[in-house]
């Protein structure tokens, strides 16, 4: 057991004791952030909120430059979000949950590949192409935007980006020693598939309590 825990506190050994901090403040928070999501409940974003600004700095320390871009783009699109799930379309329900149109998955193809395209453009000029790594942060970033999207929508189908890009981000976390991190992602794929048939049970039905 010691020997487990050895390994997993090693990589930072030389991190500043500041950022391990965060790390931990931000994946708390994540974790509940996604926990609120699977319960379709409105707290999803001001604890998300609080998890990505948190992480949009270590990223930007790391060096990771697309994750640190999801989670500024999961800041944009959280207020976005909050807004479009408080909205009513009816005098007593909320928006429900729906699956998505053809031309929602028209625009979900174009916001991946588009994504994938700024964000190899930024590592481009900032030269940060440095191992399989920085491939796999940009499809993920890809993956995640889409997910988003469809998130602050509302649309079912946002489990499955969520969960293709979780387990895709294990090895690029643990890679980069962030094993705090590459925990919260596998702990946010099991969730993601548990909340994809969460979601499936009430899909199009009212809702009327947004803290339910």
């Amino acid at each position: 057991m010691n020997l487990i825990f050895n390994q997993l506190l090693d990589p930072y050994q030389d991190v500043a004791t500041h950022l391990w901090v965060l790390e931990i403040v931000g994946v708390f928070f994540g974790l509940l952030s996604v926990i609120f999501s699977k319960r379709d409940n409105i707290l999803v974003f001001p604890t998300g909120i609080i998890s990505t600004l948190i992480f949009v700095y270590i990223l930007l320390e790391y060096g990771l430059l697309g994750d640190m871009l999801i989670n500024a783009y999961y800041f944009i699109m959280s207020v976005y979000g909050w807004y479009i799930w408080t909205r009513k379309v009816s005098v007593e329900a909320y928006l429900p949950i729906t699956s998505w149109t053809k031309k929602e998955k028209a625009k979900s193809l174009f916001l991946f590949l588009a994504t994938l395209l700024i964000v190899a453009l930024v590592y481009q000029v900032f030269d940060k192409w440095e191992s399989w790594v920085s491939y796999a942060d940009v499809v993920t970033t890809g993956i995640f935007f889409v997910g988003m999207w469809l998130m602050a929508k509302k649309k079912i189908e946002n489990w499955l980006f969520w969960i293709v890009g979780d387990f895709v981000s294990i090895p690029m976390y643990i890679y980069k020693g962030l094993l705090l991190t590459a925990f919260q992602y596998f702990v946010f794929g099991l969730i993601a598939i548990f909340a994809y048939y969460a979601w499936k049970k009430n899909l199009n039905k009212p809702k009327t309590e947004l803290l339910k």
